[in-house]
């Protein structure tokens, strides 16, 4: 029945009727959206190892092509794929261009104890299929807001997002500028080395910098750590421009501590999320006199285990079996976030938390350590 409204507009009985003669509309709308939805931020891919290129002796890229040849869904240059493999999961950047997106190249270096590295790098053959989370992440470049010119502080395997933004740059020109200070170990350590050389070389736009912690006759160039002064001495007075970082967690600090004496305002340093943090303990905000090596028990679903205070809850329900979803393992992406029923737990300072969060208990797992017994809510 027509709402009593309609004939009460110039028009409205002629709309009613063309409405009511109309060929019902029997598309499933919802399916399609959802069709359209995985198509560019699929929650799951599953990949296949197309070519392994050895990088340095402890670096290697792993590309990854689609089984059925299709195109791969598209990604912004420094977003990362979450790897599930072995009853857990790591994030790692794409390296590749945006531009080419019949591959995702993922970087990996050997981490010296690492499950996920390590088993990457000595298991994973030609043909060997992975699965992985669609692109995400928040770490890259925005025009609107970042500006056209760019420097990337880079840090062993860090360099993997920017060599994606890099090889972007070269592929579609423009008038960006990218200006890389990469620190590295040794000469022999530089990942993508020859090809970083050869982009510069044919890109003005382009300038590459590298700070070699332990330098030899091989390899002339800025020495030691990444510096106020060496930033400045190579990149020249930072004046508003937007400068990324990533590495391993320490030069997240180190870099910010140089960058502040600098004066150069927070709100132009962006951080990739890395991982949690190494020593939890060392925060300011760790409960003074709570042992982290003593264990709690968690709860979850009625069902309860024992683990070290210094396991991020994540893990410690990995290890026994329980796998909420899970991305970026740093405390920024939220899917791995659960809610603290009863006890009590020390958030670390990478948790990027929604204001309500510490109200209603919420808090990320991937960053979160149980300092009494616990009961958690998935």
């Amino acid at each position: 029945m027509p709402h009593p409204l309609a004939e009460r507009f110039d028009g409205g009985s002629a709309i009613v009727e063309f409405i009511a003669d109309r060929d019902p509309d029997t598309r499933d709308h919802a399916a399609e959206t959802r069709a359209t939805i995985d198509t560019y931020h699929p929650s799951r891919l599953t990949l296949v190892v197309n070519e392994i290129i050895t990088e340095t002796a402890t670096t290697k890229t792993f590309r990854l092509t689609g089984g059925d040849g299709a195109a791969l869904p598209p990604f912004l240059a420094g977003q990362y794929v979450n790897v599930f493999i072995d009853g857990t999961s790591r994030p790692y950047a794409i390296s590749s261009s945006p531009t080419t997106r019949d591959h995702y190249d993922l970087t990996v270096r050997r981490v010296p104890g690492g499950r996920i590295s390590n088993l990457l790098i000595d298991t994973l053959d030609i043909g060997a299929e992975l699965t992985t989370s669609g692109p995400m992440g928040t770490f890259h470049h925005n025009p609107l807001f970042h500006g056209e010119d760019l420097v990337f502080l880079a840090g062993g395997s860090g360099v993997a997002p920017a060599m994606s933004m890099i090889r972007e740059l070269a592929e579609q020109g423009g008038t960006r500028t990218f200006h890389l200070i990469y620190g590295s170990r040794d000469a022999a350590d530089i990942i993508f080395l020859d090809e970083l050389d050869a982009l510069e070389a044919a890109h003005p736009g382009l300038d590459v910098d590298h700070v070699i912690a332990e330098p030899d006759a091989s390899r002339p160039g800025a020495t030691g750590f990444l510096t106020a002064d060496t930033i400045t001495g190579l990149a020249g007075n930072l004046d508003g421009r937007m400068v990324y970082v990533c590495g391993p967690q320490a030069l997240y600090p180190y870099a910010l501590s140089q960058l502040t004496e600098l004066g150069h305002p927070r709100k132009r340093i962006r951080f990739e999320a890395n991982g949690a943090p190494a020593d939890p303990t060392a925060q300011s905000h760790w409960p003074t006199g709570v042992d982290a090596e003593d264990e709690v028990t968690v709860t979850v679903g009625g069902r309860s285990f024992r683990t070290p205070r210094r396991r991020p809850l994540l893990d410690a329900l990995e290890d026994n079996g329980i796998r909420p979803e899970a991305a970026c393992r740093s405390g920024e992406c939220s899917l791995c976030r659960v809610r603290v029923c009863k006890g009590r737990v020390h958030t670390a300072e990478e948790a990027k938390l929604r204001l309500s969060d510490e109200t209603f208990g919420y808090t990320h797992s991937c960053v979160a350590y149980p300092i009494t017994d616990v009961e958690i809510e998935l």
